[in-house]
């Protein structure tokens, strides 16, 4: 017997019931196969990084950075897989081989989404610096991984659905867990979706001066949970978000004027000619005033006789809504009204009562 029939004889020979020809003829496509991978891996790769480096935008080079583990080794498992379709086994066999090469394909997939999710991280966080949304930066965190538990969870169910389990079961067992979770977390819910509801409507910022129900005092922190005020008596009251949204809210840093009313009461001896000349007067010098807003309502009338008093009814707005430069203006004005009745000798009038004693005659 010849070299070449000894050869022949050798091959046709089993292992394991594999034929060593068929053993050998995938050992050889497999490095075939892996070395033909990692060359053109590195030419498309090594392009593709040159053309997006040539681009403005940072995305297309994160996209590549993101898929390229996954695809490489995905591409590892389908060189295997070739390799194995070549030992001409069973076709039971096959069978199994395509399910876990599939199974690896979402693996990878999943993989690639999960790392691409830092991406949108990213975006949103630029998103809502642009927009100001300091609720929005601490929700991120959170947003990340319920993408990334999504990510796993959708891939898990279709691997076990590519095994032919019965995903609705698991599903079902999932589900009535979860309603557990959920009855024993609805307070952590609601303040989840509080929290989504504030993010949406942007009614306050870290640093408003806002009134919410009975608490009044400036936005000092905007949790996931909760949102902290610091009262104008420097104690610190966390608000769950779940009542905040359902509580009305007054936001006075969002104005941009500040009211100013009150009345001004002045003796009855006051001559009617005077009385209208100082509410002249005084509307003159509110619609002259540097800081009275000229786009809001000014009324400055003589609106009642009171018990001890004419009252003059004052109506403006300054132009100005922070505290201190509105207290200033205050003060000016009155300042400004008592000028005006020095002026015109008008005296303001305090609580007074008359008492009349009625004699009695005696007739006798």
């Amino acid at each position: 017997m010849n070299q070449w029939s000894k050869f022949n004889e050798f091959l046709n020979k089993t292992f394991m019931n594999i034929e060593i020809k068929n053993l050998l003829a995938a050992l050889i496509v497999l490095f075939v196969l892996l070395l033909t991978k990692k060359i053109a891996a590195r030419i498309v790769f090594s392009s593709l990084k040159r053309l997006t480096k040539k681009t403005k935008s940072q995305i297309d080079d994160d996209i590549i950075e993101i898929i390229e583990p996954p695809v490489l080794a995905f591409l590892n498992v389908f060189c295997f897989y070739v390799a194995f379709l070549i030992l001409n086994l069973e076709t039971a066999y096959n069978i199994v081989a395509t399910k876990i090469l599939i199974s690896f394909g979402i693996s990878f997939a999943a993989w690639a989404l999960y790392r691409a999710e830092n991406i949108l991280s990213k975006s949103m966080e630029a998103f809502f610096k642009r927009k100001n949304y300091e609720i929005g930066l601490s929700f991120v965190p959170f947003f990340n991984k319920f993408i990334k538990a999504s990510v796993i969870a959708v891939a898990f169910i279709l691997i076990v659905q590519e095994w032919g389990y019965n995903i609705g079961a698991i599903i079902t067992g999932l589900g009535i867990g979860g309603l557990a979770v959920a009855l024993a977390a609805k307070d952590t819910l609601a303040n989840m979706f509080g929290g989504l509801t504030i993010i949406l409507d942007r009614p306050f910022k870290i640093g408003d001066w806002v009134k919410i129900g009975d608490v009044e005092g400036i936005i000092e922190d905007i949790g996931f949970r909760s949102t902290r005020i610091r009262t104008f008596e420097k104690s610190l009251i966390s608000l769950p978000n779940s009542v905040i949204a359902n509580t009305a809210i007054e936001n006075f840093s969002r104005r941009n004027i500040r009211r100013i009313t009150y009345k001004i009461g002045i003796t009855y001896s006051t001559p009617k000619d005077k009385v209208k000349e100082a509410v002249n007067r005084i509307r003159e010098m509110l619609k002259n005033h540097p800081h009275i807003s000229k786009d809001a309502t000014l009324l400055v009338y003589f609106t009642e006789f009171a018990d001890s008093s004419l009252n003059i009814f004052i109506y403006c707005f300054t132009d100005t809504a922070i505290w201190g430069d509105y207290l200033a203006i205050r003060e000016d004005v009155n300042l400004r009204i008592m000028e005006i009745m020095e002026e015109l000798g008008i005296e303001f009038a305090f609580p007074s009562m008359s008492v009349y004693i009625e004699k009695n005659v005696n007739p006798e």
